[in-house]
């Protein structure tokens, strides 16, 4: 017992560093104090209607009437049965966010290099190396929680996959499902997919090593095991993940009907996202030196340059007073790369990348080959559309399976900012091996001086002729702040080039100084270590808290209530009908989704035929648009400039009685035809339309007519109908059809969609009562195949841990 303790007392020595790592470096959370996202505001903002329901019924809704009409709650945080998973997960992330992110981070890297049979001192500098690499703290400075949450269990990923391919079979087995559970339910499957090319570079290398070794029947062995694994950890996030693929179809990442823009031009047809969409925040060739010099771009798109600054002086002479001048320094658009906004540079570490360039020289075999190949190409990817490698990005787009359904290209770089430090800690696993000669150690190093050192001082000696430093989008500030701004503007963003280069021409001259010292016998293994951690957490920390800092956070009530009411809010609020609100007037756009049923919203995967219908209308004020969707308040200046709620009188209201269908031929013709469309007596339906054939030639007219809303509720709407003769009734909700279910006095009735995006059905004579529940049987399926998938992983699990334990016996 006291050797299994003394055995465990560094890792938890480790883990317990680690947290206070985490805490200190995001302290304000000690303070109750939360740090301000930007993404997680506007997901507040959706999702506020969903968590009222469940605070108000202990319900699971999973439609939300709150934004861009109405949508799955799929990807808004939804809870489903059984996903004990997400149990796991939660345990695993009980530090106060965004400490919890962090320390997985640490956590995950360090099983990694544990597995990789590094030492557990080089195995925790490994991990600070990639928790703090910049771009891993910035996106949790931004709110990109779902990214963060899953490139956290990328390394925990891989050890169960090396675990397997080191025979260790069972235990590979449980932990690679394990690992690619969490990975799955962090629900950022982007994160996940590039993660797969990895792994699939890591698979090739050893292919390669095994036919050399001729092991190949234990590589398939392996192989097939963890297949099996994936499978059940698929199976432990059935739920979500048939959800996703659902609600994918129909959301803006699936493939659209139309074949015509908004301004009649013809529209580019693809099965996923629009190309440029795709590429718009592609890398610039110039920025994979951000890699190593933070700002060698200028760092993120505004930077505070301060009072020293060529830009302060500038606005001083130009008449602003200091105090403003000081705030216009603050946001000084000193990036000159291409991307159109950026809010950081993605900086791995000029001591990572030294180190990483000094591994190149000695270590060998398939463990460097796939970590250089998985850099090489997320490198590469990341350039996007950017030349010489667009054409690289096409033929992914056009011919690689989901490619086209992912934006932001420039974030596949997470793999090289994973690969980057493992080769690197290795570099310091080889430089402690004593079987390699001092010879070939000083050899490797008098390289990579060579190489990382020259790199900065050609860049310092020759900054002017190498680069102009003027950006892509500085035509808009020489237009309007006139050339004297941009002079001061371009003398700035070379001094930013010239400190930060000087900064790792300096960190990189201090760690050829230690592998130096080392070498030579001046120190020990334990005191390289030491310097190196605290060089890399000088380097790193020192960038990071340039852009994520104590300032960042803010009274955990700001974030937890982030709307405040207006009184237009207040007012709108007071109207005890069911409608919806066109906000015009507020910048955030998920704002009139935390107080009101929303045309407006924010979301990266919005259904596609609403996206359509309002780049087709609504964004083009088309009343008639506006009625049918029962758009009873339009929130807009006022001659003050202030916001009023201007009353729509014209809406169609809930439910509506019509005269007649007009019957069409394609999407295009259906979506056009709704800018002159009377929606109050006509609506608009394609002739194919399955549903064709259900509803009645004539329709009659019964100007008496009733249908008034008795229950409206998220996920149910309860309607009284009265009507002398059978008639056909558009009703002014989102169709969805894998989940709405439509009933007409508790008997289930067909429905079917009319004007692009409604519901329309036929309704018999008389009184009856008209029910829509949204009943989606993805959750009910996905929840059982949840259940017997947690039942076999238990059984598994106690099977293995047996067996081991017999063994060992």
């Amino acid at each position: 017992m006291l050797f299994s303790i003394k055995k465990f007392l560094p890792h938890i020595l480790v883990l317990v560093g680690f947290i206070i790592i985490s805490l200190a470096y995001f302290s304000p959370v000690l303070k109750g104090k939360a740090i301000y996202q930007s993404d997680i505001v506007h997901y507040i903002g959706m999702s506020k209607q969903q968590t009222d329901f469940k605070q108000e019924t202990g319900e699971e809704t999973y439609w939300t009437n709150s934004a861009f009409g109405g949508m799955p709650t799929y990807q808004l945080g939804a809870h489903y049965p059984n996903n004990y998973i997400k149990k796991l997960d939660l345990t695993l992330r009980f530090l106060p966010r965004p400490a919890d992110y962090l320390f997985l981070y640490f956590l995950g890297f360090y099983i990694l290099l544990l597995v990789l049979k590094v030492d557990f001192k080089l195995a925790a500098l490994g991990a600070l190396a990639f928790g703090f690499s910049t771009y891993l703290i910035i996106i949790l400075g931004v709110g990109h929680n779902a990214k963060a949450h899953a490139i956290a269990y990328m390394p925990l990923v891989l050890s169960g996959i090396l675990i397997a391919f080191q025979k260790r079979y069972i235990f590979g087995f449980l932990l690679t499902t394990i690992a690619m559970a969490l990975e799955l339910v962090a629900n950022h499957f982007q994160m996940t997919y590039y993660l797969f090319f990895l792994v699939l570079v890591l698979g090739f290398a050893y292919l390669y090593d095994a036919y050399k070794k001729k092991e190949l029947r234990h590589y398939f062995k392996a192989v097939g095991v963890l297949i099996l694994a994936v499978i059940l950890a698929i199976g432990l996030n059935a739920t979500n993940i048939l959800a996703t693929q659902e609600y994918a179809k129909e959301s803006n990442r699936g493939p659209s009907e139309l074949t015509v823009n908004p301004d009649g031009s013809l529209k580019e047809i693809s099965s996923g996202l629009d190309r440029d969409y795709i590429t718009e925040y592609s890398y610039g060739i110039l920025e994979t030196f951000n890699l190593y010099i933070p700002r060698f771009l200028g760092g993120g798109s505004h930077e505070d340059v301060g009072k020293k600054s060529e830009s302060y002086q500038f606005f001083l002479k130009q008449g602003v007073p200091p105090l403003e001048a000081k705030e216009y320094a603050k946001q000084t658009p000193t990036y000159w790369g291409e991307q159109t906004i950026v809010e950081a540079p993605a900086y791995v570490g000029a001591v990572v990348i030294f180190l990483f360039v000094f591994a190149l020289f000695l270590v060998k075999g398939r463990l460097k080959w796939w970590l250089v190949g998985g850099s090489l190409m997320s490198l590469i990817l990341s350039y996007g559309d950017s030349q010489p490698f667009k054409f690289i990005t096409d033929f992914f787009i056009d011919y690689v399976p989901l490619y086209n359904k992912f934006r932001a290209v420039s974030s596949i770089q997470v793999i090289l900012e994973l690969c980057i430090p493992v080769l690197a800690v290795f570099g310091l696993v080889r430089l402690f091996n004593n079987f390699i000669k001092d010879e070939e150690k000083f050899k490797a190093l008098k390289y990579t001086v060579c190489i990382t050192a020259g790199l900065a001082v050609v860049f310092l000696l020759f900054k002017s002729s190498l680069f102009n430093f003027i950006g892509g989008n500085d035509g808009f500030y020489r237009q309007n702040y006139g050339q004297q701004f941009m002079d001061a503007l371009i003398s700035d963003r070379k001094t930013f080039f010239t400190e930060d280069t000087l900064r790792t021409l300096v960190l990189v001259l201090l760690s050829s100084g230690i592998i130096y010292m080392f070498i030579k016998k001046k120190l020990s293994e334990t005191k390289v270590i030491i310097a190196f951690t605290v060089l890399i957490l000088f380097d790193l920390i020192g960038v990071d808290r340039r852009y994520v800092n104590n300032d960042d956070f803010v009274p955990s009530i700001k974030m937890n209530k982030p709307y405040q009411a207006t009184e237009v809010d207040k007012a709108i609020m007071e109207d005890p009908e069911y409608f919806r609100v066109f906000d015009l007037f507020s910048r955030t756009p998920a704002k009139a989704s935390y107080f009101h049923n929303s045309l407006s919203g924010y979301h990266a995967a919005k259904l596609k035929r609403f996206d359509e219908l309002y780049d087709f209308h609504i964004s083009k004020n088309n009343i008639n648009v506006l009625n049918m969707l029962n758009t009873k308040y339009i929130i807009a200046d006022d001659e003050e400039g202030n916001p009023y709620p201007y009353q729509n009188t014209e809406a169609n209201g809930n439910a509506w009685y019509i005269e007649d269908i007009k019957y069409v031929n394609s999407s295009n013709e259906e979506i056009l035809a709704l800018d002159s469309l009377d929606t109050k007596r006509i609506a608009v339906m394609i002739s194919n339309n399955k549903y064709a054939s259900y509803l009645k030639e004539d329709i009659m007219i019964d100007s008496s007519a009733t249908i008034t809303v008795e229950t409206y509720q998220p996920n149910y709407i309860k309607y009284k109908s009265s009507n002398a003769v059978d008639g056909f009734v558009v009703f002014s909700e989102i169709y969805y059809e894998s989940g709405w279910n439509a009933y007409i006095d508790g008997q289930l009735t067909p429905h079917t969609r009319v004007n692009y995006v409604l519901r329309g059905m036929n309704i018999p004579a008389g009184q009856h009562v008209v029910e829509f529940k949204f009943e989606p049987q993805v959750i009910k399926t996905g929840s059982t195949i949840v259940l017997a998938s947690s039942f076999l992983f238990i059984l598994l699990l106690l099977g293995g841990l047996f067996y081991n334990f017999k063994k060992k016996e």
